[in-house]
């Protein structure tokens, strides 16, 4: 039978360590915390994933901002992949668009092909695409195991509702993964409405980049 489970987003060495010991199933290891995530240096991935027993996996996303990249950014996001396999990550974690708010098929089929076997989880990009419901069966087609989602709302408790129609929408065919604001004093309340399912929190509550282990084990207990 399937459980809840527990994915913090690191954005640091102590972060990933903080999140082993408190109980995390899994770690989205990011840096540049201001501009939302982006793809974490080779030496902190090395170094990450030598002390690691759980899961990992990586943010793929060459800068902060938008989701639509040009055909550098697109190249630089196939090698970072292609290095960070090598690696012995778990999986990866980008989402891109196109202009129109659309999802870009192609572009990412490209690096869910170059990722595979690994686990692909489309990010909160997610959030920002104006059909959600066309966007899910997109997401299936391109290969992705995850969408990362508030439910398009400012955080997860605005968009509870959303993420209960995404779940059932989804099925099981993909994860629908809450995460955008889950803390402890939410994610009873998100969990009571959702099927079992990873949640996502960076467990930051004291305006540092770095996770705070109490607040992990709040998480834990609640799921």
């Amino acid at each position: 039978m399937k459980k809840n489970q527990l994915e913090i987003a690191c954005f640091n060495y102590d972060s990933a360590l903080i999140a082993q010991e408190n109980g995390a199933d899994r770690i989205e290891l990011c840096e540049n915390m201001k501009l939302g995530g982006t793809t974490p240096n080779s030496i902190l991935v090395v170094k990450v994933r030598e002390s690691l027993n759980i899961k990992m996996h990586v943010i793929i996303r060459p800068r902060g901002g938008d989701f639509v990249y040009s055909d550098e950014e697109l190249t630089e996001m196939k090698q970072d992949i292609k290095q960070y396999k090598k690696l012995g990550v778990d999986g990866f974690v980008f989402g891109i668009l196109k202009d129109n708010g659309k999802i870009n098929k192609k572009q990412n089929k490209e690096l869910v092909h170059l990722a595979h076997p690994l686990s692909c989880t489309f990010h909160r990009a997610f959030d920002v695409v104006k059909n959600p419901e066309k966007a899910i069966e997109d997401l299936i087609e391109c290969g992705f195991k995850t969408i990362l989602t508030s439910g398009q709302g400012v955080d997860v408790t605005e968009g509870i509702y959303a993420l209960e129609r995404l779940q059932q929408l989804a099925g099981d065919r993909i994860e629908i993964m809450p995460g955008g604001g889950l803390r402890s004093s939410n994610i009873k309340l998100i969990s009571e409405k959702l099927e079992p399912t990873f949640y996502h929190s960076s467990a930051i509550t004291n305006g540092t980049e770095t996770a705070n282990p109490e607040e992990i084990k709040e998480l834990r207990n609640f799921l």
